[in-house]
């Protein structure tokens, strides 16, 4: 390698810009522009729709200078298909709103690892949206598609009560893992999160379910291309590497919410019958 490619790969190792030297490049998930909505199950399943002023989410990321919390309250929408008589069945779309997402920051004080005050910082704040790019300076149509993360259901695993509808009891509990996708900035992985739901009925009728994850859901921010950014489309200098003893590389998430039975979803509509062919003509 003469001297002036020497040169210029220095430069740009510098500067976290990648100009045909050997920086590793994020692996990042595949792309989806957003995830389509759960179909019903089965004919008789029950559709709860989410209560978003009950639902609480919620991350800690751990560095070894600095602790961040994450808050995101009355924040997630979206409807949950339930056939009782085979919860295995179950499917749901989730959407949490990011522009209702608050940071908060401990940071180390001494060197025996005592922390100090939870507080929130404006900067920060305004650094996350900046990440996410949801902040006022990006497009009004890029803010929108980067406002939502979703988590789409597909199925449940290892459910402990396979059967609700021979459960008794105003309040009928199961744990579960769902299976499914999370999508988050623009782009989407495979992910499965241990949850338990308790379904409250009224005699044999679901009146509603609260939903909570049992362990954190673990979310990779270079999987979902979050990482400094200095404006919308300006990449900062420092990368999620360099910024590994203040920033946290994984977003561990925990949710809880009420979804309420009776709202059902619409019916797909009948395909068109196609008319009887005309005997004779050309």
């Amino acid at each position: 390698m003469n001297s002036r490619v020497t040169w210029l790969c220095t430069l740009a190792l510098t500067m976290g810009v990648a100009m045909g030297c050997d920086e590793k490049k994020p692996d990042l998930a595949p792309t989806s522009s957003s995830l389509a909505p759960a179909e019903k199950p089965t004919q008789g399943a029950v559709t709860f729709a989410v209560d978003a002023k009950s639902s609480k989410v919620g991350f800690l990321m751990n560095a070894p200078i600095e602790k961040i919390f994450g808050e995101a309250n009355e924040s997630a929408e979206g409807q949950i298909h339930v056939d009782l008589m085979d919860t295995t069945k179950t499917t749901a779309l989730i959407k949490i709103d990011l522009d209702k997402l608050v940071l908060f920051q401990q940071k180390r004080e001494d060197e025996k690892g005592e922390f100090g005050e939870k507080v929130k910082n404006d900067t920060q704040n305004e650094h996350a949206r900046a990440w996410l790019e949801i902040s006022d300076d990006a497009p009004k149509d890029v803010r929108e598609k980067h406002r939502w993360a979703e988590f789409k259901i597909t199925k449940l695993e290892d459910v402990s009560v396979a059967d609700l509808s021979k459960a008794s009891g105003t309040e009928r509990k199961l744990t579960a893992t769902a299976v499914g996708e999370f999508r988050l900035h623009e782009r989407k992985v495979e992910k499965k999160a241990k949850l338990e739901a308790v379904f409250k009925f009224d005699g044999d009728k679901p009146v509603s379910v609260s939903v909570k994850t049992l362990e954190p859901v673990v979310v990779g921010l270079e999987a979902h291309d979050v990482r400094p950014r200095e404006a919308f489309g300006k990449l900062a200098q420092k990368t999620l590497g360099a910024l590994g003893n203040k920033v946290a590389q994984e977003a561990p998430i925990q949710l809880e919410l009420t979804a309420n039975a009776g709202t059902a979803a619409p019916a797909a509509p009948a395909a068109p019958s196609k008319p009887a062919e005309e005997k004779g003509g050309y």
